[in-house]
């Protein structure tokens, strides 16, 4: 249990030590994953029983999971309303049922691992996956916090664009371990066990196709100058009519009126009305600010109607090309609709009806949006809008890049993390952001209700960013990107298959080996 807190920190250490060990309050620790993986590892090693494996992998899976997202607490109980024991009690909940995917990987591993360390590495490594796929895809998927984030820095991020950051997560336990197995040996092989990490640090660094390839959009002279809009809207106020509401509309509304940047973007529901509840004249105006001139808008609003249902969306606004009526040049704005729902917070799972009446939480079933919409044209860029945690599934944003005309050149993420408070939540979110990023070999500008407001490059990196929980403008430029990294290239067209494919292999040829 203390092995997977641990593993639970390493994506975005939660604490304030300075820079003790590379542990920096905010920032990934890979080391510390590789040590908490070897840990768990170390343990099933010397399991006797698949019952003992599975008990010692649940609890590894649970601690690890509620000290990933215990912050599911605040949205639970201090704005949903819900009674804290019941609060306490979902969140274990959840953590017990996703961590019996890692129960059943680590029984599967105690059951049939091969006598060799390095093929006994290889083969907890393929469970190990499985366990995370299955997090990914089954009852919509919730991955939050998966092993590969901790490496958005460091040695293994050069593999990010070749494999993803499941792949990433596939080789941190195959080194975790190969470290654990050969220092538990009768004679210990320190050597073996240093030779296995030079090994893979030399992999991580060899690909001929790296990040840095992907080329910048031959069509843009110069960077697109973007504005970012944070709000810092109380999330108990955000849709409060005397409150929240008035508020949002009136700072959101000056901001983008008085917005510079080539773009400007406000974050998920900035504006908390559907168009037609907005004040008169509110939504009108917003148009006909960005039908002329040279500016553009993104802009989070819910969208729908009671026969048709509702979405999350964002709307696109940019003026009309010279020379034609706005009229008939634009007849309905660009939309996105969220594809990937929270569930509880934006589709109800059957049955739980009952659970949402006990909250105060504006819930809803929202219609879902497709995988692979179109992007929003703007100034020769192709942005790519995604809401809210829809970052977290790269599978999906990989879908618009079978099309390398029509890839993206940009990511757009648009989100409100005020639900979870002033918590690591908001870290560990810029991880995943910063993971994509690197996937893709694209840039990712983030506009947020309380951060984290950010410019990230096509490398990851952090260029330009707010303070979190401030009311403030972002301002930069950004340079869009318009090569195929190689994980897009598969991603895209085949999602997880491969991955699926790899480790059912790998856990078939230890289990008929070990019948041998």
């Amino acid at each position: 249990m203390v092995a997977g807190c641990t593993h639970a920190a390493s994506m975005a250490w939660p604490f304030p030590l300075g820079s003790v060990l590379g542990l920096v309050q905010g920032q990934p620790v890979g080391w510390l994953q590789l040590l908490a993986l070897a840990l768990l590892a170390g343990q099933l090693d010397g399991a006797r029983s698949w019952r003992r494996g599975a008990w010692l992998g649940g609890l590894f899976a649970v601690a690890m999971q509620c000290a990933t997202f215990w912050w599911l607490f605040i949205s639970l109980h201090v704005y949903g309303g819900l009674a804290a024991p019941l609060a306490v009690l979902s969140i274990v909940l959840l953590a017990a049922f996703l961590g019996l995917y890692y129960a059943a990987a680590c029984g599967l591993f105690v059951a049939f691992a091969p006598v060799q360390a390095a093929w006994r590495a290889l083969f907890f490594a393929a469970a190990w996956l499985l366990a995370e796929l299955a997090r990914v895809k089954f009852f919509t998927g919730f991955p939050w916090g998966e092993g590969g984030y901790a490496h958005v820095d460091g040695w293994a991020r050069p593999l990010a664009a070749w494999a993803g950051v499941h792949g990433l997560t596939f080789i941190a336990a195959l080194v975790a371990a190969w470290l654990a197995f050969c220092l538990l040996a009768p004679k210990t092989r320190w050597r073996a066990a240093l030779a296995g990490v030079a090994l893979s640090v030399t992999v991580a660094w060899l690909p001929v196709y790296n990040v840095g390839d992907v080329e910048p959009d031959p069509q843009l002279a110069k960077p697109m100058s973007v504005t970012l809009l944070q709000g810092n809207i109380p999330q108990d106020e955000k849709f409060v009519g005397g409150t929240g509401v008035v508020t949002a509309l009136r700072w959101y509304g000056e901001q983008l009126h008085g917005a510079k940047g080539a773009l400007v973007v406000a974050p998920e529901t900035a504006l908390p009305l559907l168009p037609q509840q907005l004040p008169d004249g509110y939504w009108q105006a917003l148009q006909a600010r960005f039908t002329t001139g040279d500016q553009a808008a993104l802009i989070g609003l819910p969208l729908g109607d009671y026969d048709t249902g509702y979405s999350n969306s964002v709307i696109g606004l940019k003026p009309v090309p010279p020379g034609q009526p706005a009229s008939l040049a634009q007849p309905e704005p660009y939309r996105y609709d969220k594809h990937h729902l929270v569930p509880f917070g934006e589709v109800i799972p059957p049955g739980f009806h009952w659970f949402i009446k006990l909250m105060n939480i504006p819930l809803g079933d929202f219609n879902r949006g497709a995988v692979g919409q179109p992007s929003f044209g703007w100034q020769g860029q192709r942005l790519a809008p995604n809401i809210c945690y829809e970052d977290l599934f790269g599978e999906e944003l990989g879908a618009r890049f079978v099309d390398a005309a029509q890839a993206p050149t940009m990511f757009v993420n648009i989100s409100n993390i005020g639900w979870f408070g002033n918590t690591v939540a908001i870290d560990q979110h810029l991880q995943i952001s910063r993971m994509r990023s690197l996937e893709f070999g694209r840039p990712m500008i983030r506009a947020t209700n309380t951060g984290a407001t950010v410019i990230i490059n096509y490398r990851g990196e952090v260029t330009h960013s707010l303070p979190r929980h401030t009311r403030g403008v972002l301002t930069g430029e950004v340079q869009g990107r318009s090569g195929i990294t190689p994980y897009a290239w598969w991603a895209g067209r085949f999602g997880l298959w491969p991955l699926w494919g790899l480790s059912l292999a790998v856990t078939g040829l230890a289990f008929l080996g070990r019948r041998r």
